[in-house]
């Protein structure tokens, strides 16, 4: 058997290609990375040397010799300058403005060896001197340094910072922190250093998170007596952004009332009346500054009560708790003597009171929020059903409805003081199943039934003051089985079948169509919780009740699905209080 040819030969051109290959892949690493760095150590030992220069650039009377090709491979700003025909690609020295010597050391360092040596002395100034010389990858190694060290106690200055380099990402994260942590940043230095502008800014921004509102008038007031012989003009202006209505009462009278610097501003008077109204008078006080922020542990939930099923014929026992924020649903005590619907119900100082409920029943109970038990209170000198229930100036109104036999026109007013009813002037028309609402110190009854068969378009308005009742614009609708609400002195009116949410001005007496709705309703829950219109429950055009939810906020003019009720209901009692989350 002979041997192959050339074996010896080819064992030996295997060997030379594998040591060619090391070869190769020796001399191809020693000219990358290292081969590079190698490359600028020479050169930054030449600069510091003054070898092969061909520039210097003064800085500060201070002289840095450099090379220009360095310079211009790091910064188009030198790029631009030495290569673009300008009157410095020629001069030996060139003087650089705006940068200071330090910065400009920690600069060429970069520049001739990569590296970066960042601290929270040095990055301000480094990253003005790169983002003057356009040196993007260290630009964006100080934004990075200073989102890494973002805290409460130093995030105004990098607000300030970013604003002043128009850094996107890191003016969001100050602002995020800024909000999120007003109640320990508002406790350090550089608070106290905002402009009013700024800090109304803050104030009034509904992603501002404080646990109550106490914690933001104290920074308020901190902010004022900083300086307050320049500052103290600023309160009014300040103080509106203050959610006054909000702070505990024994808190207003120990600490707001008596400040020197609010007893000392007229113009602050009547936003502390406001405060005082609120606290006797509760949710009748129509304001901004009465609702709860959004992230505070005192938030807006709605109380949906009773009601009847799906087809109408079961009477619900249930009283459910409905957190917006959340969508969580907290079963509350059941309504009493619950074979009710069709009753009237309504919110007075943050409790709930119901009445009525079938033919002849003049019972009034009072649901305490607090002690989330069923209180029954003075009963109604008249039996009614299909009425409504307002709160107006501390009192409640119950308004016509019917009685067995007629529509109503008699109102009874309640006074908690005294727990009693007595009956004010009767409506110019007799009515039932109607929108009843209070808007701007006056009580607004809309539509309604005026029989079996027909129905009004009339709005009857009653005047506390004058006692007396008048006919303002009529609706753009006859219809019974509706509900309104009232919100930033604007009335809402939806029901009836109709798939429309109407507005009306009480202040311009004009009706106006705002939303569709995707089906008709009727008889559903309404009320407004976060400064939106909440349409709960309700019967469709098939006469059956309906889970559904929806939310209107004027200020968009948009209407939203919301997560469906726990059940289909109609013919529902429905309100808004107040409601600690943390409890």
């Amino acid at each position: 058997m002979e041997l192959p040819i050339n074996e010896e030969s080819s064992s030996y051109r295997r060997r030379d290609f594998q040591q060619e290959s090391r070869e190769t892949f020796c001399l191809q690493g020693c000219s990358g990375s290292c081969h590079s760095e190698h490359i600028l150590q020479t050169l930054n030992s030449y600069r510091q040397s003054r070898i092969l220069t061909d520039v210097v650039l003064l800085i500060e009377e201070q002289e840095f010799p450099c090379h220009r090709a360095i310079l211009s491979a790091n910064s188009p700003y030198f790029r631009a300058m030495f290569g673009g025909g300008l009157k410095e690609g020629h001069q030996e020295i060139v003087s650089i403005q705006k940068i200071s010597a330090p910065s400009m050391s920690l600069l060429l360092n970069y520049m001739y060896g990569g590296n970066s040596v960042l601290d929270e002395e040095n990055v301000e100034g480094i990253l003005e001197a790169s983002d003057l010389l356009q040196i993007s990858r260290l630009r964006d190694d100080c934004i990075t340094f200073l989102e890494d060290q973002l805290h409460p106690y130093n995030c105004v200055g990098m607000m300030k910072v970013a604003d002043s380099f128009s850094i996107a990402s890191l003016s969001e994260k100050s602002r995020k922190v800024m909000l999120e942590g007003f109640a320990e940043v508002s406790c350090h230095e550089e608070f106290l250093e905002l402009s009013q502008t700024e800090l109304i800014e803050y104030l009034s921004d509904e992603q501002l998170v404080v646990p109550k509102e106490e914690v933001v008038f104290e920074a308020v007031m901190r902010w004022v007596h900083h300086n307050g012989v320049t500052r103290k003009g600023a309160l009014k202006n300040l103080l509106q952004h203050v959610r006054l209505p909000l702070l505990h009462p024994a808190y207003f009278l120990e600490k707001v009332e008596v400040d020197t610097f609010i007893q000392g501003c007229q113009e602050c008077f009547p936003l502390l009346h406001e405060a005082r109204k609120y606290f006797i008078l509760g949710h009748d006080v129509d304001s901004l500054r009465a609702r709860p922020r959004r992230f505070m542990e005192l938030t807006e939930i709605i109380v949906v009560i009773g009601g009847c099923d799906k087809k109408g014929v079961l009477k619900l026992p249930f009283t459910d708790m409905y957190h917006p924020k959340s969508g969580r649903w907290t079963a509350l005590a059941s309504v009493p003597g619950y074979a009710k619907s069709e009753f009237a119900t309504c919110s007075l100082k943050n409790d709930i009171y119901i009445s009525g409920g079938h033919v002849g029943s003049s019972d009034v109970w009072l649901f305490s929020s607090q002690l989330n038990v069923w209180i029954r209170v003075a009963s109604l000198h008249k039996g009614r059903w299909r009425h409504k229930m307002v709160s107006l100036h501390g009192k409640l109104y119950a308004v016509g409805g019917f009685d067995g036999f007629q529509r109503l026109s008699t109102v009874e007013c309640y006074d908690f003081f005294c727990n009693n009813w007595t009956f004010i002037p009767p409506m110019l028309e007799s009515v039932s199943s109607a929108a009843v609402v209070a808007c701007m110190n006056k009580l607004y009854v809309i539509g309604g039934a005026l029989d079996d068969y027909a129905n009004t378009d009339k709005v009857q308005c009653f005047d506390p003051k004058e006692n007396v009742w008048t006919f303002v614009a009529s609706a753009p609708f006859c219809q019974r089985c509706i509900n309104g609400v009232s919100l930033d002195n604007t009335i809402y009116v939806t029901g009836g079948l109709l798939n429309k949410i109407f507005s009306y001005s009480p202040t311009e007496d004009i009706w106006m169509e705002v939303a569709t709705l995707p089906g008709l309703l009727e008889s559903s829950g309404v009320t407004v919780c976060g400064g939106k219109v909440y349409i709960l429950g309700g019967r469709d055009e098939n006469g059956e009740g309906t889970d559904k939810a929806f939310t209107f906020d004027p200020l968009t003019g948009k209407l939203e699905e919301d997560p469906p009720l726990q059940r289909c209901t109609s013919y529902h009692g429905c309100a808004t209080i107040l409601h600690y989350s943390s409890r």
